[in-house]
């Protein structure tokens, strides 16, 4: 029924009313078609223009209450009209990009992979690992620098440094060796052999001190045992040698240096040499106490520094044990162009033909009896002294050119010191004898 009221008020109204029905609409015309036409006539306009008053109340409260609100919902729907379609075009967009991010995320993903191999992932590894272990690596560039104080502050002082720098050295050594490939070990390995080189430069400076003692000697050799096989690691195998050697040289350049000090009196000598060539043939000379001088104080200092020289070398290398020697044997005869033999073998001969040029020299300059019998037991003396460690020249004496007259005084002054060497002997040989008893009484 309320069907075809509503098509009927549809026909009679024209295109003013929507052709399908509102449920509210079909609602109250099936009210009005179930009340009687009475309640139409009566009470219905009146419910009508009641109702049509309280809607009209509501929507002014509406209107007054939320009117801002109603105009911008208004407005923003009429923006809808060019929203929607952008948001449409914008969700395309977004749609036909979705693939090419994937395809980006999974590239960046596969590049910069930790188990992969990327340049700028490795440099930042890199960084990273030097932010952490950047104590250390100060540690590592600081040990040259610790190492230079170290030897600086040895060849100064007392030589307790020198312990702590070869303990320094050792340390980059080992470095040098667990890590081969580093560029900062091996720069720091070269700064390190650069200070081992002044190390042993102090060394062997010190070895030409004049007033070495054995302490510092021993000392001195046991260090550079320590630091050529470093510097020289070729040369390490025979390095004893090598040291003795160079000991012996060091030693001679200091008595080199201690009679060059003697320069002012060997040119007295000389010119006293030149005056006795230019005097006449035949007359008396009586001169030669400048060349006594001379020689005298050369043969202090040589006796005296000789002596040292082999005494020391004998206590700083000692010679081998038995079982060094049969090693030796076996491989003298195993090589056929055989070792080179000890520095000291040929280091007296040296120095006793120094000696006896010097003597060949300057000895027929001195006239004087008194003067030739004392430095002639000068030279015995020497000769004795070296002869206590093997290296007696007296027999060389013999072959001094000290003039016809002179013989019988060099024969009567050698017989003189030999029977005083026996008597010193005798005396001391007679101590030794006794020294027992003493020691048991005790």
């Amino acid at each position: 029924m309320a069907d075809l009221l509503y098509e009927l008020l549809v026909s009679s109204s024209g295109d003013d009313w929507p052709r399908t029905a509102d449920p509210v609409a079909l609602e109250y015309l099936s009210n009005l078609a179930s009340s009687p036409l009475s309640a139409l006539e009566s009470s219905e306009p009146q419910t009508l223009a009641q109702n049509s008053h309280t809607l009209l109340l509501s929507l002014q409260a509406l209107s007054k209450r939320s009117h801002k609100s109603i105009i911008d919902s208004a407005f923003n729907h009429a923006n809808l009209r060019t929203a929607l379609p952008a948001l449409a075009a914008s969700t395309a967009d977004l749609k036909s990009a979705i693939p090419r991010l994937d395809n980006e995320a999974v590239r960046f993903s596969t590049t910069y992979h930790k188990s992969g191999e990327n340049e700028i992932l490795n440099a930042r590894k890199r960084a990273l690992l030097l932010s952490r272990n950047v104590e250390r690596l100060v540690d590592v560039l600081d040990l040259p620098t610790l190492l230079s104080s170290a030897v600086t502050s040895g060849s100064s002082t007392a030589a307790a440094n020198y312990a702590s720098a070869l303990d320094l050295n050792g340390h980059i050594r080992r470095l040098s060796s667990l890590y081969p490939d580093s560029h900062l070990v091996n720069s720091v390995s070269t700064q390190s052999d650069e200070a081992m080189q002044t190390m042993a430069t102090n060394l062997i400076s010190s070895l030409r001190t004049p007033s070495l003692k054995l302490a510092s000697a021993l000392r001195t050799i046991s260090w550079l045992r320590r630091v050529i096989p470093d510097l020289d690691p070729a040369g390490a195998a025979g390095n004893g040698g090598g040291l003795g050697a160079l000991f012996l040289v060091c030693r001679l350049a200091t008595l080199m240096n201690m009679l060059a000090a003697l320069e002012p009196l060997r040119e007295l000598a000389d010119q006293e040499k030149v005056k006795q060539q230019q005097n006449a043939a035949g007359s008396a000379w009586s001169g030669g106490q400048q060349t006594e001088r001379y020689l005298k104080r050369y043969i202090e200092i040589f006796r005296e520094q000789s002596f040292a020289i082999v005494s020391m070398f004998r206590s700083v290398f000692p010679p081998a044990s038995n079982a060094q020697s049969s090693m030796r044997v076996a491989a003298k005869e195993s090589d056929p162009l055989q070792p080179v033999p000890s520095a000291l073998s040929m280091f007296p001969l040296y120095l006793v033909e120094m000696l006896m040029e010097t003597l060949r020299v300057y000895m027929p300059n001195v006239k004087d009896q008194a003067s030739r019998d004392s430095l002639l037991t000068q030279v015995l003396y020497c000769a004795g002294s070296l002869g206590r460690l093997g290296g007696d020249f007296g027999v060389l004496l013999a072959s001094l050119d000290v003039g016809e007259e002179a013989e019988d005084e060099w024969v009567e002054v050698v017989k003189r010191h030999k029977a005083m060497a026996g008597r010193l002997e005798s005396i001391v040989g007679g101590k030794n004898k006794g020294s027992p008893v003493v020691s048991t009484r005790a």
